[in-house]
């Protein structure tokens, strides 16, 4: 079965903070997957690194098999 979300080492930095740190993860169809953390552990980054609205420093992220870019990138 391939998975609906396939992420693969990705990382982010904000100059030179790191806030995303070689994250590796597949969900499958069907398959309930949440994400927990405190305040602040960026939670959010993720979901805007899976939604194209930022671009990972390294890795990739790919949606129902198509690699998640930016428009325009």
């Amino acid at each position: 079965m391939n998975p609906i979300i396939n992420v693969e080492n990705i990382v982010r930095k904000f100059g030179s903070t790191t806030a995303i740190d070689g994250i590796t993860f597949s969900v499958e169809e069907g398959e309930v997957f949440g994400v927990l953390g405190p305040n602040g552990s960026d939670k959010t980054t993720l979901v805007r690194l899976l939604n194209g609205v930022l671009a990972p420093t390294s890795g990739t992220a790919f949606l129902f098999g198509e690699i998640v870019t930016i428009d325009g990138a």
